[in-house]
């Protein structure tokens, strides 16, 4: 090992080398050495919402009088030089400028320690820095200074509860996108009659439009659903230090975090009603995950209807078009894939992944503590992720651009002997069933049947023993797009 590439930094444990460039200290590279498992590293949110929390405290911990003047290095710092160079330090690292120096990955110490070390040493280092001392010379204290008034067991919970708040809106504004996009199409594709389909199957007829409109309802009702739950993670526990009593936080602190919070971060949040709750349970993160996996079950569904319905073309539904993004075969040529949906589908599996995760993290906490919340927020961070990118990406490529086959849906349409459930108020059920079967045995359209039957007398109403006339079959199956729009579409009781 080359000495001069490090600088030789001591923690309760003895000394190590850490990187002679590096922001972090000592024990973040203990935790370096400790889980070298699988290269990830924290997500964007998890790093700007602890640097959010350590910003407050500086500040709130300056006005309640909580900092003192320091002497170190034969130099003086006053009260205000401290907090403030913590609070720079921390804004700094909030905007993304020292994403680089966060290196503890997702599979570490219970409770995520490590975690809230490697953002107290970036932020002590840097708060050093800006006072005018090298990396590792401390001038102010990753523990005594940054972590002040705080315990990793209420600072993590904060931060998962922060970081999600903070993508709340981008996720918003994405399931917004794709709520508009097929409200657009919905309108789009109001005139195109089709089969509907149930069990897979032949079902009388709906629009294309009635469709789409579903689709855009059904995302609409998750996007509530998801900002419903995410407002449960507004109330925050921070104050309750190690096990919720508040050891070592002034009395005014838990309030004036949530204050100071509210005001920095421009997200509204709540004082814990119980901090000892808030240190044990995670019901309100296993919540938010819990829309989150209902969302992607949602759109799942939609990308599957979207492969059936453009499935084909020669010899599927073929009823919608979706823009072709890529070429589909190494081997076929010309064929074109719905790629689009079908990475839908992986992303929504994914997230139904992280959102077990998060699940199985949440009920395994015990006594004063979760020591599982390092996985829980990786997870619970991950899903939001993957569902913005795949939501974005499929509502550009995919919803956008799609266009309707009208010829081959009411096509389809015009071989579906399940249109006779239109005439059911006049024939009845019995005599309609005959009628499917004869005419799948025919090959014939339905009403081509009927009105063959009709004009030869063997056609009987269902409640009175006269023949069945060919108006009344006009008035039930002559428009098939009455029969998407409700009510009782046949002649019933009447003649003529």
């Amino acid at each position: 090992m080359n000495t001069k590439t490090f600088r030789k930094e001591k923690d309760s444990l003895g000394e190590l080398n850490v990187p002679a460039s590096a922001y972090y200290g000592a024990q973040t590279q203990r935790a370096v050495d400790n889980f070298p498992i699988s290269g990830l590293r924290p997500w964007r949110a998890f790093i700007w919402s602890i640097a959010a929390v350590k910003r407050a405290a500086a500040l709130v911990n300056f006005e309640l009088g909580l900092f003192n003047d320091r002497d170190v290095d034969g130099k003086h710092f006053s009260a205000k030089q401290l907090a403030e160079s913590i609070a720079q330090a921390a804004a700094e690292v909030m905007d993304g400028k020292w994403d680089a120096e966060f290196v503890v990955e997702p599979f570490q110490a219970g409770a995520g320690t490590s975690h809230n070390m490697n953002a107290n040493e970036v932020i002590a280092n840097r708060a050093t820095e800006i006072l005018g001392g090298a990396l590792g010379k401390y001038y102010v204290h990753p523990n005594d200074h940054v972590n002040m008034a705080q315990s990793t067991n209420d600072v993590i919970p904060t931060s998962i509860r922060l970081g999600a708040l903070w993508r709340l809106d981008e996720l918003s504004i994405a399931l917004k996108n794709l709520q508009d996009a097929l409200e657009a199409k919905a309108r789009e594709f109001d005139e195109v009659v089709k089969s509907g389909r149930t069990h897979l199957q032949d079902a009388v007829p709906v629009r294309l439009g009635q469709e789409f409109s579903a689709y855009a309802k059904a995302v609409e009702r998750d996007a509530l659903r998801v900002r419903r739950s995410a407002d449960g993670l507004r109330r925050l526990g921070i104050g309750g230090t190690a096990v919720g009593s508040g050891l070592n936080a002034h009395p005014e602190y838990h309030a004036r975090m949530v204050d100071k919070l509210s005001a920095l971060t421009g997200l509204q949040f709540t004082q814990s009603d119980n901090l000892f709750e808030s240190m044990q349970s995670m019901a309100d993160a296993a919540d938010f995950s819990a829309s989150m996996r209902t969302l992607a079950l949602t759109l799942i569904r939609i990308a599957n209807d979207f492969r059936l319905l453009a499935s084909g073309p020669s010899t599927g539904f073929d009823e919608i078009r979706l823009p072709a993004v890529q070429p589909g075969s190494s081997i076929m040529p010309g064929k074109v894939n719905p790629v689009m949906a079908e990475m839908l589908d992986q992303a929504m599996f994914h997230v139904i992944g992280c959102d077990t995760t998060v699940v199985l993290a949440a009920q395994a906490g015990q006594l004063e503590l979760n020591v599982m919340m390092p996985i829980l927020a990786h997870n619970l961070f991950e899903m939001m992720q993957v569902t913005i990118g795949a939501v974005n990406a499929f509502t550009d490529r995919a919803v956008s651009g799609l266009t309707a086959n009208r010829e081959k849906a009411e096509g389809w349409l015009a071989k579906n002997a399940i249109i006779v459930t239109a005439l059911n108020p006049v024939i009845g059920y019995s005599q309609g069933a005959a009628l499917v079967k004869e005419a799948l045995a025919l090959n014939v359209s339905i009403k081509e049947l009927s009105i063959e039957k009709a004009k030869a007398g063997t056609l009987k109403h269902r409640d009175e023993n006269r023949p069945v006339t060919v108006a009344e079959i006009e008035s039930a199956l002559g428009d098939l797009r009455k029969l998407t729009e409700g009510g009782i579409v046949g002649g019933v009781g009447g003649g003529g």
